[in-house]
C-alpha cells in the first residue's frame, strides 16, 4: 500500500505572533474510517496493575495525566492529541530499509497516548516514547483489516518552551530537538545529521545491516531510508508544499493559518480518496504558563467541510459525548482471535450528523455553500472568544467544562436546520 497519510506541523516564536507555539496535524486514514474526540481525566493507580492497549498488556505507571485525543475509533492510541501540560503529540507512518513488523506489539499510535499519559513536558515525552519502544516495540496492523497493514513512526512533539522530532525503524531510533521556527512531517524520514538523543546501538546496528560504512558523516534519513525515493514521491511533495506555507507565513503563523494549511487540497495536506483525511487538530499554547491553551479538533472528515472546536484543560471537564463512539467490550471483532472478522457501526453522534452534509456541500453548491457560511460562522465566533482566553486567562473556568460538547451541539443544530 502506498504511504498515504499525515501530515503535521509546528511553528514556534518568532515565526508565530503573540509568543505562542501553534501545533496542527492532518490524520489521514482509511476513508470508511471513524475518527472520534475523547477526553480521559488525570487518574491514580496502585499496586502492579496492567494496561491494556490495542494488541498487549503492559505495565501500567502510577499517575496518568489528564489527555483529550483524536483516534480512530477501533483502537485505544490516538492518532494526535495533548495533555494538561500542553504537551501535544501527533504521529506519521514511515516506511524504510527495515521492514515493518506485523507481530503485535504496541502501535505507534499507542506510544502517542502513553506519550501523552505519562509525559509532562515534549523531551520526557521522547523519554517515554522511547523506552516503551525498547522494553515492547512496535507491530501489528494498523488498519481494522486483516491486510496487515504496518508501518514504522516518526513523532513531532511540543510543549509551552519547545519541540521535538522522533524518528523511528523498529526498536531503534533518533531524536532531533527543533531549532528553527517551524517544522513540518510527512511520511518520510526527516533526521539528518543533528542528532541530540539516540538508542545506544542504532549506528552499530546501520553499520552491521551493510547500511553505513562507519566512517563517513551519519545521516539518519540516508541510511534509514529506502534505497529509490519513489516510495516517498508523495509524500515529498506533500512536504515540500506544508514547508513553503510555513515560510510565507513566517512571522504571522496562527490557528487560522494552521487551520487554512490542514484545509489545502491542492498540496494533498488535506487528503481526498481511499486515504482521505478523517480527523484534524491545531493547537494554541502560550508561553506564558499563566495562560491556557486551546486545542481545536473537527472530530469529522474534510477540515474543508468541518467545524475546528474549541476545547480547554479545567477541573471538573465533563466526556465529550457527541464525538465518542460506541464501544462493544468483549464482543468488539477487534478483541476477538482471529481480529478483524466484521466491522461494526462506530459512528459517533456528531460523524452521523455530518454525514449527509457532507455530500449536501458536494452535490447541492447552493445549498451546501450556506451550510459552509453557517460552520464559519460558529468557528470564528468560537475562535474571537478563545483569544479572550488566550490573552487573559480562564477566570470561571466551570463555565468551560462543556465547551467543546456545546460547540459539538451547535454544530449539529446548523445540520438540522433547513
Amino acid at each position: 500500500m502506498r504511504p498515504s497519510s499525515c501530515d503535521t506541523f509546528v511553528a514556534l516564536p518568532p515565526a508565530t505572533e503573540k509568543q505562542r507555539i501553534i501545533f496542527g496535524k492532518n490524520s489521514s486514514r482509511p476513508c470508511d474510517e471513524v475518527q472520534e474526540v475523547v477526553y480521559f481525566p488525570a487518574r491514580d493507580y496502585t499496586g502492579q496493575e496492567k494496561l491494556e492497549c490495542t494488541y498487549i498488556e503492559i505495565d501500567q505507571v502510577p499517575h496518568t495525566y489528564a489527555v483529550v485525543l483524536s483516534r480512530p475509533a477501533w483502537l485505544w492510541g490516538a492518532e494526535m492529541g495533548a495533555n494538561e501540560h500542553q504537551v501535544c503529540i501527533g504521529n506519521e507512518a514511515v516506511w524504510g530499509r527495515e521492514c515493518a513488523d506485523s507481530e503485535e506489539a504496541l502501535l505507534g499510535m499507542d506510544l502517542v497516548r502513553l506519550g501523552l499519559e505519562r509525559a509532562n513536558t515534549a523531551e520526557k515525552a521522547v523519554d517515554v516514547i522511547t523506552e516503551l519502544l525498547e522494553k515492547y516495540g512496535q507491530g501489528g496492523s494498523c488498519m481494522e483489516d486483516e491486510c496487515g497493514f504496518t508501518y514504522h513512526n516518526t513523532f513531532l512533539i511540543s510543549d509551552r518552551k519547545e519541540a521535538w522530532l522522533l524518528e523511528t525503524s523498529a526498536k531503534h531510533w533518533a531524536a532531533e530537538r527543533v531549532e528553527d521556527a517551524y517544522r513540518n512531517i510527512s511520511n518520510q524520514y526527516g533526521i539528518t545529521t543533528k542528532i541530540d538523543k539516540e538508542h545506544p546501538k542504532m549506528r552499530e546496528y546501520a553499520q552491521g545491516k551493510g547500511w553505513w560504512d562507519g566512517k563517513s558523516q551519519f545521516n539518519f534519513a540516508t541510511v534509514y531510508s529506502f534505497m529509490t525515493t519513489a516510495r516517498i514521491e508523495e509524500a515529498e511533495s506533500r512536504y515540500s508544499e506544508g514547508k513553503k506555507m510555513l515560510e510565507k507565513n513566517e512571522g504571522h503563523i496562527t490557528a487560522e493559518t494552521m487551520m487554512d494549511i490542514l484545509r489545502d487540497k491542492d498540496s494533498g495536506i488535506n487528503m481526498e480518496g481511499i486515504f482521505m483525511t478523517t480527523g484534524s487538530m491545531v493547537s494554541v499554547i502560550p508561553k506564558d504558563p499563566t495562560l491556557p491553551g486551546v486545542h481545536y479538533f473537527t472530530a469529522t472528515p474534510d477540515p474543508e467541510r468541518s467545524i475546528f472546536k474549541p476545547f480547554i484543560f479545567v477541573k471538573n471537564l465533563k466526556l465529550l459525548d457527541e464525538t465518542t463512539s460506541p464501544t462493544f467490550g468483549s464482543d468488539d471483532p477487534v478483541k476477538k482471535h482471529p481480529r478483524f472478522q466484521s466491522k461494526p457501526d462506530r459512528r459517533h453522534e456528531l460523524f452521523r450528523k455530518h454525514e449527509p452534509v457532507s455530500i449536501i456541500i458536494e452535490c447541492r453548491k447552493q445549498k451546501g455553500k450556506i451550510i459552509l457560511q453557517r460552520m464559519r460562522k460558529l468557528e470564528k465566533e468560537k475562535m474571537a472568544q478563545m483569544e479572550e482566553f488566550l490573552l487573559h486567562g480562564v477566570e470561571e473556568p466551570d463555565l468551560l467544562v462543556n465547551l467543546f460538547s456545546s460547540t459539538a451541539k451547535e454544530e449539529i443544530v446548523i445540520y438540522t436546520k433547513p
